[in-house]
C-alpha cells in the first residue's frame, strides 16, 4: 500500500538520528533513530534521561484531545486548533484524527511545515501580504486540488497587495475572510462595519481572491468579561448576516464564521448556536489551540471549563523535570533549568513534586522565585526536605512558549515509560 506524502513524512520523523541537537535525551542514545529509542520504552527517571527534560503525559494528552473532540461535536462546531501552540505535525495529525476540520496557523513558515506533513486544510488567522509567500500558496493550490486555504483580510491596501502578488499566478482564487477587530486597542482587524464593507468590495473587485466569510478573535476584547465578549461575537455574526443579505457569498458551498481562542470558547459556542439560517450552510469554525497540553498557570486559570465544569476539565500535560544542583542555605536552592527550558512570559514555573530514590512526593514548602538563563531560583520553607541531586517536577504556564524551547519531547506514561517523542518545528 502506498502511503500519502504526509503520512510518509511523519513516518520519516522516526528515522531521524538522536544526537546533540535534542536536550534531555539519554547520552547513550546517540546514533539511534527516534523510532529505535521509542521502541526501547525507556523510563524517564531511571534509564539515562538527563535533566532538564520536558515531558508530555501520554494519558493527559489523549484526554485533552478527546475532550475537545467531544465538546466541539456537542456544540455543532467545526474545529481548527491553532497549530502555533505546538508546531508539532504529529500532534496536528492526532488533532485531525480526533475530528479537527483542519489546523489554524499564523505565518507562512508554519503553513509550509503543515503542508510538508500533509495538512490539507489551513486557516491562517492573520493577514498575508508577503508576495513570495502568496505565490507559494498559489502554487500549492494549483498543485493540490484538495488543499483548502483561508486567511484574513482587514484593509483595502492589503487586498491590493494580495491581488498584485497573485495576478497571473493561479487559476484558483485564494479564499479570504474579513477580520472584524474586537474593539479599539485590539490587534489586527477592521474597526467598523462600514470599513468591513469596503474591504469586501475590494475583494469582489479582484479575480484572485474570494470572500468566504468573516472571522475575529474575542480574546482581544478590551476589559473582557462575558457580556463584552458575547457582544463582540454577536457583532461578528451580524456582519456575516449583513454580508449574506448583500449577496457577497455567491458561488460558495458554505459560509465561514470563525472565532475562538482558549479563554472564551464557551462564549463562541453560545453565540454561534444562535446563528440564523443563511443562504448557505455555515462552517462554525473554532480555533482554540492551548488545550492540547493545557498548563498549570494561565490556561488553568482562564479555561472556559472553569465556568462549565459539567462539560469536563482539561488536564495539564507538561512537566519539566529539573535537578537540584546547589543548596547554599536552608532557605534557598537552585535547580538546573532556566529561561532556555521553561515558559516564563505569563507565570514562573510551579514546583509540584520532588523525586528521590524512586519515590515521589509533593514539593511542600518549595517555591519558584525566579529564573536565570540556566537556573531555577527556589525558596525553601523549613518543612521543605530538599537535597542536592533531587529531581523537582515543575508545572508550566503558557503552552506556546513551552513547546518552542524543545525540539524533541518525550511522551511518558504515568509510571515514567516513554512511549513516543514529539518533534517540533519552530
Amino acid at each position: 500500500m502506498t502511503l500519502d506524502p504526509g503520512t510518509e513524512a511523519l513516518a520519516r520523523l522516526a528515522e531521524e538520528r538522536v544526537d546533540h541537537r535534542f536536550k534531555g535525551l539519554p547520552p547513550d542514545a546517540e546514533g539511534r533513530t527516534v523510532g529505535e529509542l521509542a521502541a526501547e520504552r525507556r523510563n524517564l527517571f531511571s534509564d539515562g534521561f538527563a535533566t532538564p527534560v520536558l515531558a508530555l503525559s501520554a494519558e493527559r494528552l489523549e484526554h485533552n484531545l478527546g475532550l475537545m473532540e467531544t465538546y466541539t461535536e456537542r456544540h455543532g462546531l467545526a474545529f481548527a486548533p491553532h497549530g502555533k501552540t505546538s508546531m508539532a505535525p504529529q500532534l496536528f495529525r492526532r488533532q485531525i484524527e480526533h475530528g479537527a476540520w483542519g489546523i489554524t496557523l499564523a505565518v507562512p513558515h508554519q503553513v509550509r511545515v503543515a503542508r510538508a506533513f500533509g495538512t490539507r486544510r489551513v486557516f491562517l488567522a492573520n493577514e498575508l501580504v508577503d508576495a513570495p509567500a502568496l505565490r507559494w500558496i498559489a502554487g500549492e493550490l494549483e498543485r493540490d486540488e484538495d488543499f483548502r486555504f483561508v486567511c484574513y483580510v482587514d484593509s483595502v491596501r492589503g487586498v491590493e497587495l494580495m491581488d498584485a502578488a497573485l495576478r497571473g499566478v493561479t487559476t484558483r482564487p485564494v479564499d479570504v475572510v474579513v477580520e472584524l477587530a474586537a474593539g479599539e486597542g485590539a490587534r489586527t482587524g477592521v474597526r467598523t462595519e462600514a470599513e468591513c464593507a469596503a474591504v469586501a468590495d475590494a475583494v469582489a473587485g479582484t479575480e484572485t481572491l474570494r470572500l468566504v466569510g468573516v472571522a475575529g478573535y474575542e480574546g482581544e476584547v478590551p476589559e473582557a468579561d462575558p457580556e463584552r465578549v458575547h457582544a463582540y461575537l454577536r457583532r461578528l455574526v451580524a456582519l456575516a448576516v449583513d454580508f449574506d443579505k448583500a449577496g457577497r457569498f455567491a458561488d460558495l458551498t458554505e459560509i465561514v464564521v470563525s472565532a475562538g481562542g482558549s479563554a472564551w470558547f464557551d462564549a463562541v459556542a453560545d453565540v454561534f448556536a444562535g446563528i440564523p439560517e443563511l443562504s448557505l450552510p455555515v462552517l462554525k469554525l473554532l480555533r482554540s489551540g492551548a488545550y492540547v497540553s493545557h498548563d498549570d498557570g494561565r490556561y488553568r486559570e482562564i479555561t472556559p471549563f472553569n465556568r462549565v465544569p459539567e462539560e469536563g476539565a482539561l488536564e495539564p500535560a507538561f512537566r519539566l523535570w529539573t535537578q537540584i544542583v546547589s543548596r547554599p542555605s536552608p532557605e534557598q536552592a537552585f535547580a538546573n533549568a532556566g529561561k532556555r527550558d521553561a515558559a516564563y512570559d505569563l507565570h514562573l514555573p510551579f514546583a509540584q513534586v520532588v523525586r528521590r530514590d524512586g519515590t515521589e512526593r509533593p514539593a511542600a514548602g518549595v517555591e519558584v522565585t525566579g529564573l536565570s538563563d540556566q537556573h531555577t531560583w527556589l525558596r525553601t520553607a523549613p518543612e521543605a526536605d530538599l537535597e542536592v541531586g533531587d529531581w523537582v517536577g515543575l508545572g508550566l504556564s503558557h503552552p506556546c512558549t513551552s513547546f518552542d524551547k524543545w525540539q524533541l519531547i518525550p511522551v511518558a506514561e504515568a509510571d515514567g515509560t516513554v512511549v513516543d517523542y514529539i518533534r517540533t518545528f519552530f
